[in-house]
């Protein structure tokens, strides 16, 4: 779209968008991963009129990284299917959404996160796993007997999630794609004990070879950086 200014006269910092490069990104995952295939994450944009756009192509779920996040998207009209694919021990805010209609599903990997879930008033949740990365998730070994305490506890589960952040950046493609297998191996076999009809993961980096995730969580394929 047009500047409504000279270059010169812009205050920086200020991000500028090639629309033709933006348009064409969006169409090409999208026709990789139509629909609920796709779960774009926010993190990268923090953009509701972008994620409009992503909308407006089909991809209704979105991925948050922060509560914050969550609470911009439901402003924005954007609460169709909101994941905050981290965990957090306070989820009364989240609660708050859920309350006013918004669907909210938290990432849980503990007890404490479980706990925080159920008094926090989040209805639904996803078991994240550690497949890799170091970061956060349970042992694969310990997700069937989180997603029984979460039943227990009464929230639903709707699956698992696992992210293979260690894998996205390794340039050579077939070191690459093996572990992505690796990961994706772990996180399949957490999924038939954890049950539930969603297994979310992957990210730009792994868009063309994760195959294993009912959706996929990329993000940074919109705008797109320099490392990519």
């Amino acid at each position: 779209m047009p500047l409504p200014c000279h270059l010169e006269q812009l205050q920086t910092p200020a991000l500028l968008i090639d629309s033709d490069l933006l348009d064409g990104n969006l169409r090409t995952m999208s026709a990789h991963l139509p629909g609920a295939r796709l779960r774009p994450h926010v993190k990268a944009h923090k953009c509701t009129q972008l994620a409009r756009r992503q909308y407006a192509l089909g991809h209704h779920g979105f991925t948050c990284a922060t509560i914050r996040e969550v609470e911009g998207m439901a402003a924005g009209g954007l609460g169709d299917d909101l994941l905050l694919a981290n965990e957090v021990v306070d989820c009364s805010r989240l609660g708050r959404l859920v309350d006013a209609g918004v669907r909210v599903t938290v990432a849980v990997d503990s007890v404490a996160t479980i706990k925080a879930a159920v008094s926090g008033g989040v209805r639904e949740v996803l078991v994240d796993v550690n497949v890799g990365l170091p970061r956060c998730g349970c042992s694969p070994e310990d997700a069937g007997s989180l997603a029984a305490l979460a039943r227990r506890s009464g929230l639903e589960v709707r699956g698992v999630m696992g992210y293979e952040g260690h894998a996205v950046g390794i340039e050579d493609r077939a070191t690459r794609a093996e572990r992505v297998g690796e990961s994706m191996r772990m996180l399949t076999h957490a999924h038939r004990e954890v049950g539930g009809p969603v297994c979310s993961g992957g990210g730009t980096g792994t868009w063309d070879l994760n195959t294993a995730v009912t959706e996929l969580q990329a993000g940074s394929y919109a705008l797109m950086d320099t490392a990519y």
